[in-house]
């Protein structure tokens, strides 16, 4: 009899954390696993096509909308695993975890706490929070939390009291194969192409990407893909540097990797990153990257001077941003492949499932 899996996540937008579940959902062995994927957001908003997976969307603008229709499907299907992802809906799924003492929470964390709550809006508390820490609490009360790197579990215990041996590292994996790319360079006329990929989000270090391009003396382009809530501040932040010229938007691709096999270098100015997904696929199509040595799953993932830099100051981004260095597009893949692979990541994710059903 097969086990069931039910992976939970609040939107299909265009982000790292659905990519991943909605990856890993789909590419469970099915012969093992009866995996369904419930959506709590709206399947119009969806940005990935899911054709092996039953996917079901409970049509909610908000997750706290969707605890009571949540508690109805897990009465109803009595899951043997419940998988989510982001933070507030983690806690929501600890909360509804004590009237279930038979299932078997799981919550993928997906942020450095100590750096990110630098960067996050202060909101004024409600009455209840003053008094409870609902956040904290929901977030203990799952049975299991899948950190994507060390530091992330490092920084988990350091913000809660929590078992050491109910939380596990796995990676993300590599969810796309077959674009590589065969240029040593795409120079055109002496000519660097750059490219970052991600939320517009202060944490995400625009800023200090484009102060660190305006002291390039070679010409460059710079293409900046993604949307978010800090987007007028990045394109002020180009116009006052009279960057407009050398830069190009898009504001979303389904076509990741054919932008990034286009360009020289990714680069990353982000202050922690729990795992850096497109940085993961920018190495993967042998397009080798520029990153601060950060917090988080980064330095995981890069290897200097193999397929790319570790950079601990703007001066020595700055520096590496100069380097002729030449390198080679199938070295720079085959470093994260082997550690990477989809195979590798999905057969950890199904070692894990089944040892959690022992216990």
């Amino acid at each position: 009899m097969k086990n069931k899996v039910f992976f939970i996540i609040p939107t299909l937008f265009a982000g790292g954390a659905e990519r991943v579940i909605s990856f890993v959902a789909e590419n469970l062995n099915k012969e093992k696993f009866d995996v369904k994927l419930y959506v709590i957001g709206f399947e119009k908003d969806s940005k990935y096509d899911i054709k092996d997976l039953p996917v079901y969307y409970l049509n909610k603008s908000r997750v706290l909308h969707a605890f009571m229709p949540l508690v109805k499907i897990l009465i109803q299907e009595r899951p043997q695993i419940v998988v989510s992802s982001i933070s507030h809906l983690n806690t929501m799924m600890g909360l509804i975890s004590i009237f279930f003492h038979r299932i078997k929470f799981v919550g993928r964390h997906s942020t450095i706490n100590k750096v990110a709550k630098k960067f996050r809006p202060d909101k004024k508390k409600s009455l209840l929070s003053q008094f409870v820490d609902l956040y904290s609490y929901g977030t203990k009360k799952l049975d299991y939390i899948i950190c994507q790197s060390t530091d992330m579990k490092t920084d988990f215990l350091e913000n809660y009291n929590y078992k050491t041996d109910n939380i596990w590292i796995i990676h993300n994996p590599i969810t796309q194969m077959g674009v590589q790319k065969t240029l040593v360079s795409n120079n055109v006329n002496g000519v660097k192409r750059f490219i970052t990929i991600g939320r517009l989000r202060k944490i995400k270090g625009h800023l200090r990407l484009l102060d660190i391009l305006s002291k390039l003396q070679t010409p460059f382009e710079y293409t900046i893909i993604g949307d978010g809530d800090y987007k007028d501040e990045i394109f002020n932040k180009i116009e006052e540097l009279k960057l407009r010229d050398q830069i190009n938007y898009i504001q979303h691709t389904n076509n990741v990797y054919e932008h990034l096999v286009k360009h020289d270098m990714f680069l990353q100015g982000s202050y922690s990153e729990g795992f850096p997904n497109t940085l993961l696929e920018s190495c993967t199509v042998g397009t080798p990257v520029i990153a601060f040595n950060v917090p988080g799953g980064t330095k995981e993932i890069v290897e200097d001077g193999v397929n790319g830099f570790l950079v601990n100051s703007e001066e020595e981004f700055l520096e590496k941003l100069n380097e002729t260095k030449e390198w080679d597009p199938k070295t720079v893949a085959k470093s994260v492949y082997n550690k990477f692979g989809k195979e590798k990541i999905l057969n950890e994710y199904e070692q894990f499932f089944t040892q959690i059903l022992r216990k």
